[in-house]
């Protein structure tokens, strides 16, 4: 991985492309990231670029952290994340990573926390069918059948059954960056992305290839 970079999530909006095709956007305001401390081979045993994102005040930054900021040399940061560079030699303390290290067309894998739903049923947990909804139906929007009777006679495990929905981390792969504004701090990735607004993203250069 030679590319990434943490994001907050703004919203959903529409662009046109050269051709005049209506394209759905998500707009990701990248904010630059401080480089606060580049790992090597020598001293921790691997490479790696460890960087701060989102300013906050000192008062809400905790003393072990504060150490990390004053060492760098860097305002104080809200999240700090680690990124296994290919290149982390070409990093230095203090150096920032901006919205242009992404460029129109690039393959990107977006990873954030998706929007809890709270407790759901099967049917909108894991899209299963329900059941006849005439009069007299004792069975609507049930499960179904939990197991078998005589072999096993148990529930198997990993049946999908009513529970808690979303609220987990979720990855993305090969969504396509739309429009970059270097400027302003903006990235534009095409389709939806995992996430509330305000939410924290990461954005990575894909790791597979589409086909």
């Amino acid at each position: 991985m030679k590319k990434a970079i943490l994001a907050k999530k703004v919203g959903m909006t529409q662009v046109f492309d050269e051709a005049g095709m209506l394209i759905p956007v998500t707009v990701l305001e990248a904010c630059p990231c401080s480089v606060l401390q580049v790992k090597t081979e020598e001293n921790d045993g691997y490479e790696a670029v460890v960087v701060g994102y989102s300013d906050i005040r000192e008062k809400l930054v905790s003393k072990p952290k504060k150490g990390t900021f004053d060492k760098a040399g860097v305002s104080y940061k809200r999240y700090i994340r680690e990124f296994r560079f290919e290149n982390s030699a070409d990093y230095a303390v203090k150096d920032e990573i901006k919205a242009d290290i992404f460029a129109v067309g690039d393959k990107i894998d977006v990873t954030a926390v998706s929007k809890g739903k709270g407790y759901q049923g099967a049917i909108k947990r894991y899209g299963q069918h329900r059941g006849p909804m005439t009069h007299g139906s004792k069975f609507h929007r049930h499960q179904g059948s939990n197991g078998s009777s005589a072999t096993p006679s148990h529930v198997r495990k990993g049946k999908g059954m009513p529970g808690h929905m979303g609220s987990v981390k979720t990855t993305i792969q090969n969504l396509q960056v739309v429009r970059v504004d270097a400027e302003n701090n903006l990235i534009l990735v095409k389709g939806s992305v995992p996430g509330a607004r305000k939410s924290l993203i990461t954005v990575r250069e894909a790791a597979k290839a589409a086909k």
